[in-house]
């Protein structure tokens, strides 16, 4: 008799409670029916009602449980159900707000796998190089941006590559004339060579009788004079004379990076900091404490974010997860540990078993002592961290390859997933390696426009063609593929990568790049999105739209699936991170 009068007071409780609501709601013209009723109770009362119902589109999940849905609940920022209309619908209420996409396609929230955040925000405040194909216009540019600069001030800015103006290297002689009182330092798109003017040699010290640092190169003249140009660790030498951005620019930096991330859809990024061969890995380390804690203390975090790293600060890591733990927030993620195993390609850096065709003297360039490398990866590795490290030479993976294959022998079998970032150019026989040793392939396809000329020229057409960017080789030898962007050397833009990966067709070519390489629309699209959070273990949290992962996802300009498979003609419309709009196309609509 007591449970029965228990059960009985329960009920009319609950539909006291449930009658009362619509009174609460002034703009509710909805009555709830008995079907309300009995549709509610089957689900948590409390936990189980959609703030937010996304319906009428083709949701592609990146699951491969349920690919294809047309709509979602979400509650909370987070997804509850993915599925037929009927079935969500019955998770709202009359208070639920509904999104319809009007049969437009929606993927996931796009995940890149490599950028250099803080560098590709501030870099958008400076001297930008990128597309610039000829002498007068590299010259002119700087001619104009010194006009605006103060007496004494360094005049910043990258992106150049000298092989869409010909391939001859810039000097400092081009621009001497015009930056009399200012120092000059511009990187190259890959970031592996930056060109200095003569005033900044002079403050650096930089002369003719300096010799080339370990791991990196002073491009001299036939007088043994410095053109002007340092290659990896030779930047070194100028790196510490500019003046360190200050804290506000680098917060700028950040809000100006995320708002650029999330018009092209991307709410992760796996960020590897302002850490390039000569810099200081402190700096890593000191956004994550001016930049990243404020902006998350303070709400002004856009995009959801994955830090990595310098591998020799790897204690430092370890001694803060131990205190934190790996997720800090619901936007910062703590990754692991990045080093370099060589340079690149096109600064003649990259590191491989037979000479540059155009510069037969010379294999690239090993950055890091192979022993220093390797008792670093044991420690970090041993201390549970996540590694990565870069390599695109094929003889540089292949060491990384071999000495990730001698720690998982040496140490108890566990979820490591090692990472080698970039795996551009890989020798006969490596590719099967990676899905042997379940490897991450983080690799970047719009990386493949730039290259396809000079990996031609720098290496002879057989020898390009037989290991550059193997992506579709890599997945069928079962190797886990990351996509990502390298951001700010190359834009960001999962779209074009995506359309670069499935088509492969540099500028001005007609056919494609290796077309036996060329991906399909899913195996892309999964690259960046489940896959990519797989690749930094945040695939509990992110990566598709399945229930109980965030509601990061992205609505894109066309309907038809079909011209998306075949052309990946669209545009990103919206963008949705935490079920909440973080960017619209339309400027009438206003962020959440």
């Amino acid at each position: 008799m007591n449970a029965f009068w228990v059960t009985l007071s329960a009920s009319v409780i609950l539909i006291l409670s449930i009658a009362s609501l619509p009174l609460l709601n002034n703009n509710n013209a909805n009555h709830f029916t008995f079907a309300d009723l009995l549709s509610w109770r089957s689900c948590s009362f409390l936990n189980e009602v959609a703030d937010l119902l996304v319906t009428n589109g083709t949701i592609y999940t990146s699951d491969d449980t349920l690919p294809f849905a047309d709509s979602m609940a979400i509650r909370n920022g987070r997804i509850l159900r993915v599925g037929s209309y009927s079935f969500t619908k019955a998770l709202t209420r009359p208070w639920t707000k509904e999104l319809n996409l009007d049969g437009k396609i929606v993927v996931p929230g796009f995940i890149d796998s490599h950028v250099h955040f803080i560098p590709g925000g501030l870099q958008m405040a400076r001297v930008e190089l990128r597309g610039v194909n000829t002498k007068d216009l590299f010259v002119d540019k700087i001619r104009k941006a010194v006009a605006n600069v103060k007496h004494g001030s360094w005049l910043l800015g990258g992106g150049w590559n000298n092989d869409i103006w010909g391939g001859d290297l810039p000097m400092a002689s081009w621009i001497d004339s015009i930056t009399p009182h200012n120092p000059v330092w511009l990187t190259r798109m890959d970031g592996h060579m930056g060109l200095a003017n003569t005033l900044a040699l002079t403050l650096a010290g930089i002369s003719r009788i300096n010799e080339n640092p370990n791991g990196g190169a002073i491009v001299r003249n036939n007088d043994r004079e410095p053109t002007g140009l340092l290659i990896d660790s030779a930047m070194k030498l100028v790196l510490p004379h500019i003046p360190d951005a200050s804290v506000d620019e680098r917060r700028e930096a950040l809000l100006r990076a995320s708002d650029h991330a999330l018009k092209r859809g991307v709410t992760t990024v796996v960020d590897f900091g302002r850490y390039f061969p000569g810099s200081l890995p402190e700096y890593p380390w000191q956004d994550f404490s001016d930049v990243y804690k404020w902006a998350d203390l303070s709400g002004n975090m856009m995009t959801r974010v994955c830090l990595f790293f310098p591998m020799e600060t790897w204690p430092r890591l370890v001694d803060l997860m131990s205190k934190s733990g790996r997720v800090l927030s619901q936007w910062i993620y703590l990754g692991g540990v990045k080093a370099f195993a060589d340079g690149s390609l096109g600064s003649n850096s990259a590191l491989f078993h037979e000479p540059y065709a155009d510069d037969p003297n010379n294999y690239g360039l090993q950055v890091v002592d192979l022993d220093g490398l390797y008792n670093m990866t044991l420690s970090s590795d041993k201390s549970g961290l996540q590694v990565s490290i870069h390599a695109i030479g094929d003889r540089a993976n292949e060491l990384v390859l071999d000495m990730y294959a001698s720690l998982v022998s040496e140490k108890r079998n566990r979820d490591r997933r090692f990472r080698i970032e970039h795996a551009q150019h890989l020798a006969p026989g490596t590719v099967a390696r990676f899905g042997e040793q379940s490897l991450i392939a983080s690799v970047q396809p719009d990386h493949l426009l730039d290259d396809a000329d000079s990996a031609t020229k720098k290496l002879g057409s057989e020898r390009a063609e037989r290991g550059a960017y193997l992506f579709k080789s890599l997945l069928t030898n079962n190797a886990q593929l990351a996509f990502g962007s390298d951001w700010p050397v190359v834009d960001i833009n999962p779209l074009k990568s995506i359309r670069t990966s499935m088509k492969r067709i540099p500028p001005h070519w007609e056919k494609a790049w290796i077309p036996s390489e060329c991906l399909c629309l899913k195996d892309a699209l999964k690259a960046y999105t489940i896959s990519a959070a797989h690749a930094c273990f945040l695939d509990k949290y992110v990566g598709s739209l399945s229930p109980g992962k965030y509601a990061d996802f992205v609505v894109l300009s066309t309907s038809s699936w079909e011209d998306l498979a075949t052309e990946v003609s669209a545009d990103v419309e919206a963008t949705y991170v935490g079920g909440s709009m973080a960017y619209s196309i339309k400027p009438d609509v206003k962020r959440e």
